[in-house]
């Protein structure tokens, strides 16, 4: 867990993760949804695939790209974009994307999606992101993930969705666009919505950093300040998150996570913007995350089309795959 921490967090070198008592995480664990489940059909991942960026020269994105068993050409799919990719799909990880939108989608819970996991850039001389180093200090990840500007966004509306426009039948409704992420990854997913929300409407978050590694805790601020935007959040973090208390003693606020997301979350409210939370007790990283990670995704996409009918016999079996 420690190395895990020291991976997602530069600033893990200055903030301290208080007195060691319990683990806080134990409880967490992956449901049914979770897992591979016998007789529900399996989408296929392809990649990995390169995506050169001009937002970030001289750098490059490796992405996946999950294509559900129920993906029919023909129809246009939802899509959800989820940032550190290596990590949501990771087989054995504390996620596994892929296994939930495989049971959600059998079970009509929600729409048929094109899933991409992408890792944040990095040069080619670079190694890639894996899961016990996200890529804080070997990547581009610091400054694509955690500044307040609109590059990020860039890579993803505009490098990134051309080419798979080109490659599969996706939506172009902004509404059937969602982006998420954990830690760095959260807020990068939370700025690509609020910078280009005529592409992205859904936003993710797993113990999101909105706090102030490269201005984050200003978007608490900068919400309530500003004309409300057509988003849908879901905010999720723990109370033993990394809370500021340095190795002096001191507190800082604006380094504290769980403080900023609760403050990110009544900024919202208070906006009244369509936003769901959860407070757990857990620390940094996926474990809570993960867990809910099924119902998350529900309650994004809970407005996909439904019949009453009661004799839509579709309607009221499971979702098989495309002929």
């Amino acid at each position: 867990m420690q190395l895990a921490v020291a991976a997602l967090l530069g600033a893990s070198l200055v903030l301290a993760q208080g007195p060691q008592g319990p683990n806080t995480d134990i409880h967490y664990r992956l449901g049914p949804d979770s897992l591979s489940q016998e007789g529900v059909p399996k989408g296929r991942i392809d990649g990995p695939l390169t995506l050169p960026s001009q937002a970030y020269p001289g750098t490059q994105h490796t992405y996946w790209v999950y294509v559900p068993a129920q993906y029919d050409p023909k129809v246009p799919a939802c899509l959800m974009v989820l940032n550190d990719g290596q990590a949501f799909k990771f087989a054995d990880g504390d996620v596994r994307a892929q296994n939930v939108m495989d049971n959600l989608i059998y079970r009509r819970e929600i729409p048929v999606m094109i899933g991409v996991f992408i890792n944040p850039g990095r040069t080619p001389e670079q190694p890639e992101p894996h899961p016990r180093d996200w890529g804080d200090r070997n990547t581009n990840r610091p400054a694509e993930y955690n500044s307040l500007d609109d590059k990020y966004a860039r890579v993803i509306v505009d490098e990134l969705l051309p080419v798979l426009y080109k490659e599969y039948n996706i939506s172009k409704r902004p509404e059937d666009h969602g982006i998420g992420g954990a830690s760095s990854g959260a807020i990068a997913a939370f700025t690509v919505a609020w910078e280009r929300p005529d592409h992205f409407r859904k936003v993710l978050s797993i113990v999101g950093s909105f706090v102030n590694l490269r201005g984050g805790h200003a978007y608490a601020d900068i919400v309530r300040k500003s004309e409300k935007k057509p988003l849908r959040v879901f905010l999720q973090d723990g109370r033993n998150d990394n809370r500021g208390q340095r190795r002096d003693g001191s507190y800082d606020q604006t380094r504290d996570w769980f403080a900023q997301n609760v403050r990110l979350m009544e900024a919202l409210r208070d906006k009244g913007y369509d936003i769901n939370y959860t407070w757990g007790i857990g620390r940094h990283g996926q474990k809570q995350g993960g867990a809910i990670f099924p119902e998350m995704m529900r309650w994004l996409w809970r407005d996909g089309p439904v019949s009453t009918d009661v004799n839509d016999a579709v309607e009221r079996s499971f979702r098989e795959p495309a002929k």
